[in-house]
């Protein structure tokens, strides 16, 4: 990454105003931008978004073409992403434009921080809203004593199954159009760590806690394991990612949906 990488904060708002033309050629040769994903979207569709946004503003080039015949061709925009948001989730989206793209997998290796919204009482397919949901029949109530021992059993280094939707390859195929299709895999198991997890508040069925974790942590993934130390089961109803490395969500740009 290059110290002197800059994000580009004149872009719209919304990515529907109009880019203001003195920052244009910065965007599209070598930017980072910060985009407050919404939920509802897919992260491949906020890059289109952007992506489009970014060519409207970059105009056209005169190509000629084999019949000898000059037209105007819209200028190419090279806009990739660090690293996908689910769709049902919310927060910080890094974005990358022109040569900045091929730093992507330095972003991919920084310590991500998430707030997150566990529905206990219940499992989902998914492991969040997006999925079937099954509630747990003739379970306990945890009280908050047993929720804060439970929670700080899970601090620390600790070893993570991979879910089984999720974008991780098995035998070449995305394991989550496995799962759609009803194979059954065995699905890798990670070392993750878990810097921060912290309860912000309890109230039965709702656990809502902020965690800071190493790259490769699937907070789906935590939600489902504290429910089930919990024998309650537990999924994800929100989640929103705040902070990735020293790039904080406050900073981003938002999205309309």
């Amino acid at each position: 990454m290059k110290d002197s990488t800059r994000q580009v904060a004149s872009l719209a708002a919304s990515c529907n105003d109009n880019v203001r033309a003195e920052v244009v050629n910065q965007i599209l040769n070598d930017a980072i931008i910060l985009v407050d994903k919404p939920a509802g979207i897919t992260s491949f569709g906020a890059v289109a978004r952007v992506r489009r946004q970014l060519s409207e503003q970059a105009g056209f080039i005169e190509v000629k073409g084999k019949d000898g015949v000059v037209r105007k061709k819209r200028k190419k925009v090279k806009v990739g992403h660090t690293g996908t948001l689910d769709p049902f989730a919310t927060g910080l989206l890094i974005l990358l434009t022109g040569k900045q793209t091929r730093y992507a997998n330095d972003f991919l290796k920084l310590d991500k921080e998430y707030l997150a919204t566990i529905q206990l009482g219940a499992t989902s397919t998914t492991g969040d809203i997006e999925g079937e949901i099954t509630k747990t029949e003739h379970c306990s109530v945890p009280d908050l004593v047993d929720v804060e021992k439970t929670v700080e059993n899970f601090r620390g280094e600790t070893e993570q199954r991979v879910p089984n939707y999720s974008a991780v390859k098995i035998n070449g195929q995305r394991a989550y159009k496995l799962a759609r299709g009803g194979k059954i895999v065995e699905m890798p198991v990670r070392k993750v760590n878990i810097y921060e997890l912290e309860i912000l508040e309890y109230t039965y069925p709702e656990l809502k806690i902020r965690c800071k974790v190493s790259s490769g942590t699937y907070i789906r993934a935590l939600g489902e394991d504290i429910g089930k130390a919990l024998k309650t089961g537990g999924y994800l109803t929100t989640l929103r990612r705040t902070e990735v490395g020293n790039y904080r969500v406050e900073n981003a740009l938002k999205l309309k949906v």
